[in-house]
């Protein structure tokens, strides 16, 4: 019986994972690792030592990426912590208007938080889209993670 609590609390920690990938509040690949090992600590899923050391690295470094990313993305276009923060609040927003929000609602957050912060159309787009550019290449670092332990979740379940 705690096999199968494991093997649910596992489930439900890899689809918060990839979820964590999308939304700011979950760290998506810790959260997906801690699937993984609670599927290797149940009767279900067998890892080697190597596998689930290399995981937690990557987890870790993925995550560590994921907040140094956004600040080499404002760096480099001469974005602010408004873009970073609109970029986010537009995420959030765009989950609900399905894939394009995705993409079209960090956009537009990051561009609105430049224009609060300094009142100049081509500074907030170029700032805007460096906000947008570092915030969308630390979600697909940390999706792809998820991703790829999700996979190896999958096939052990499978196996």
């Amino acid at each position: 019986m705690a096999d199968y609590a494991l093997l649910a609390l596992g489930i439900i920690a890899i689809i918060l994972g990839i979820i964590g990938c999308l939304v700011p509040v979950l760290p998506g690949p810790p959260l997906s690792f801690i699937g993984l090992l609670l599927l290797h600590i149940s009767k279900f899923g067998q890892f080697t030592s190597t596998t689930l050391i290399i995981f937690a690295i990557i987890a870790i470094v993925v995550t560590i990426l994921d907040y140094l990313v956004p600040v080499w993305g404002k760096k480099k276009f001469g974005g602010s912590k408004y873009g970073t923060r609109g970029a986010t609040i537009g995420l959030i927003i765009g989950l609900f208007l399905g894939p394009v929000g995705i993409i079209v609602g960090p956009l537009i957050g990051a561009f609105v938080g430049e224009m609060i912060f300094k009142d100049d159309v081509k500074y907030a787009f170029n700032a805007g889209f460096g906000s947008l550019i570092g915030f969308l290449t630390g979600i697909g670092l940390k999706l792809a993670t998820s991703l790829i332990i999700t996979f190896y979740f999958v096939k052990a379940l499978i196996n």
